[in-house]
């Protein structure tokens, strides 16, 4: 008897079914010889900091850093029936091994580890590796399962990851919002990402555009241009001695080019593409892609290799004949071994329409899965496309002295950019098509030396453009290749987060407030850019995230040491804490200008307002007056501003609302003050009698 666990209910019904266990119990499936059960994502996380200690319900910046040395994990209020009935099962005596069966990547490992740690088992752990939900591709898994301890490094590596976010998320979000006196969040990955969204806002906001003129030269149809003039006197010169003259070809070069079919999709080219034609988010692409893997229609969708291995060249051949059949499409996809290379696949290959698609009716689909579908088996049919080839003419025209260029492009073949007119016309997008590339004119008989001999000459006023805002499209590219100058050619991997996670990223700044959707544009708002002005540039570099991203991946490869790794995130909290505590007062008030209420009655320095008090400013000194207090809770009064600034200078203060619990109704007394050895002291003196009431 065995135990599988997969990481979602579908899925497991799926493998229930290939495996022939189709008993349906609660929370599982069952046969003879084995049972199969699922996570709901992820079923446990890392422990709040108020679970280690009490102390951590209050956000003190004297009590950071927090470091837990044995790491807890809290188990998810709706998904603890579950976790219960996976407990059982990995704790059955005729239970022989448990097989890994959660989605085949890091977080997978990370999801399954969690539950079995949870558990106590001591099962053997399998694992199951795939890359498509076929039931070709499931049987042939079980008939290869590998030992877990194999994958022990990618695990480990997901650890990390988790470990490190919580560490930096939970420690530089409270430093940061103690000192300042607002909530401020602070993620490892998230930050970084918003930084180049504050920094392209920055570089527009501060863009002057500058005016420049184009002198365009008629030479009998053809265009030659002299481009970018910025006096406008100098170009009405050039227009003025240029009309009316004789133009001659001093050079006329003709270049044969080729362009590339484009390679596979990984995930992040499939979110950026689908941003661009449909406007899908990042996060709305890879919930499509997995809802049609797990559909039997794509193969695994979390992957950053655009390539397929060299084995799969008849599962290519037959996805090619498929996607042919679905679209009724004609079209020369020959060039398979252009997208076979072992070396450039490691957890994953590319992703890719499955054989499945033969017995797809495309009715049943959403409009999102329709579209990333079609996306998908398009670009196959590019990818295993011919070149695309075109003759590139550049003329040189002389006249009057002055140089002038003509540019064009005229296709030879269209090889695989004919896909991009079957795409268009089965999606209904509108746009530019090759014959749009196309310049008019016929280059062809254009000859150095030919002679024009009166041309037309006109000025055009143009302006220098202002960076663009990025969209889901652009941001997903930066992320992906922040850093790149910073690192050697030979590292493998560069970039902010992973392909599975980037989407995350990008809803986190939204729903934090830190990041708004503009139509297809991605903004920071006024907060995500005050927040990266306070912020250490190294809790904002793209590179230095980038650089752990890379030992991750170091981690997985086992060539790097998980300790080290979580040394250096320590390090860089206890630098981050350092610099916190050394701000100035001037500088955390920046979001609460500090206003002087009064002089402090214990030390004699200034009082200035906070969130919940009147605090002294000389940190020696524990004065404080809070304006929710037990004295004055059971009258339902809190201290506002007047009456701490009459309390600061008389030591009383007149009070016309204060509540009676005893008779329901308020009544009106001087609320009196006493300071004795830092602690304060409060009573009321009715306005009709000189007794004081404490």
């Amino acid at each position: 008897m065995f135990l599988v666990i997969t990481e979602k209910p579908s899925v497991a019904k799926e493998i229930g079914r290939i495996l022939g266990a189709d008993g349906r119990k609660n929370g599982y499936l069952e046969s003879r010889n084995c049972v199969v059960s699922w996570c709901l994502g992820h079923l446990a996380e890392y422990a709040s900091p108020q679970h280690y200690d009490t102390k951590y319900e209050n956000w003190i910046f004297d009590d950071l850093p927090i470091l837990p040395e044995n790491w807890q994990l809290v188990v998810l209020k709706d998904k603890r029936e579950q976790l219960e009935i996976l407990k059982k099962l990995l704790n059955r005596k005729d239970m022989e091994y448990v097989v890994n069966a959660c989605d085949a990547g890091r977080e997978g490992e990370l999801i399954f580890k969690r539950v079995y740690d949870l558990s106590g088992s001591t099962l053997p752990v399998k694992r199951l590796w795939i890359s498509s939900m076929e039931d070709s591709a499931i049987q042939e898994g079980f008939e290869h399962l590998k030992d877990g301890s194999a994958l022990e490094n990618l695990c480990e590596a997901a650890v990390c990851r988790a470990k490190a976010d919580w560490l930096i998320g939970m420690n530089a979000t409270r430093a940061f919002t103690t000192k300042y006196y607002k909530k401020l969040i602070v993620g490892r990955v998230q930050t970084p990402t918003l930084a180049m969204l504050a920094e392209r806002d920055r570089q527009i906001r501060n863009f002057r555009k500058e005016k420049y003129f184009n002198v365009t030269l008629d030479c009998y149809g053809m265009e030659a241009v002299k481009e970018k003039i910025s006096e406008e006197k100098e170009a009405i010169r050039i227009r003025d001695v240029c009309s009316g003259a004789k133009a001659v070809v001093e050079s006329a070069v003709f270049t044969e080019k080729a362009s590339s079919p484009p390679k596979l999709y990984d995930l992040t080219t499939l979110q950026r593409e689908n941003s661009r034609y449909f406007g899908y988010t990042a996060k709305q692409t890879l919930e499509y892609a997995q809802s049609l893997y797990e559909k039997k229609l794509l193969t695994y969708p979390r992957t950053d290799s655009q390539y397929l291995t060299e084995d799969m060249e008849e599962t290519a051949r037959k996805g090619i004949m498929a996607v042919q059949g679905l679209y009724r499409v004609d079209f020369d996809s020959s060039d398979i071994k252009r997208v076979l290379d072992n070396g450039k696949v490691s957890d994953h290959h590319a992703i890719i329409p499955t054989i499945e698609l033969k017995k797809c009716d495309l009715h049943t689909l959403s409009k999102g899965e329709k579209d990333t579908l079609l996306l998908v088996s398009m670009r196959l049919l590019c990818a295993t496309g011919q070149n695309h080839t075109y003759v590139e003419p550049e003329i040189t025209v002389s006249c009057a002295g002055e140089k002038f260029l003509a540019k064009g492009k005229q296709v030879r073949e269209k090889g695989w950019k004919a896909v991009e007119e079957i795409f268009r016309k089965l999606s209904g997008i509108r746009g530019k098509t090759e014959e749009d590339e196309e310049e008019p004119g016929d280059f062809s008989v254009v000859r150095e030396g030919m002679v024009f001999e009166s041309v037309d000459a006109e000025i055009s006023e143009h302006f220098t453009s202002p960076p663009k805002p990025f969209s889901e499209d652009t941001l997903l590219s930066a992320m992906e290749n922040a850093g790149r100058k910073e690192f050697e050619g030979n590292v493998e991997k560069k970039g902010l987060g992973t392909p599975a996670t980037r989407a995350g990223i990008i809803e986190k700044l939204v729903s934090s407030g830190y990041a708004v959707r503009k139509g297809k544009q991605i903004l920071p708002t006024s907060d995500g850019i005050v927040l990266i002005e306070i912020l250490p540039e190294y809790l904002k570099s793209a590179s230095m995230t980038a650089e752990w991203e890379n030992k991750l991946l170091s981690i997985e490869k086992g060539e790097f040491d998980s300790q080290s790794f979580m040394d250096g995130i320590k390090a860089l909290i206890k630098r981050m804490l350092f610099e916190c505590s050394t701000l100035s007062q001037e500088e955390q008030s920046r979001f609460h200008p500090r206003e002087q209420i009064g002089i402090c009655p214990v030390c004699g320095a200034f009082v200035y307002e906070g969130k919940k008090n009147f605090y002294c400013s000389d940190r020696e000194c524990s004065f404080a007056l809070w304006k929710e207090n037990r004295y004055l809770s059971g009258m339902k009064k809190l201290i506002d501003k007047r009456m701490a600034e009459d309390l600061l200078r008389s030591g009383q203060t007149h009070v016309t609302d204060f509540y009676s619990q005893k008779t329901g109704r308020n009544f009106t007394a001087d609320l009196l003050m006493e300071v004795k050895d830092g602690r304060v002291n409060f009573s009321l003196k009715f306005p009709d009698k000189k007794k004081k009431h404490k």
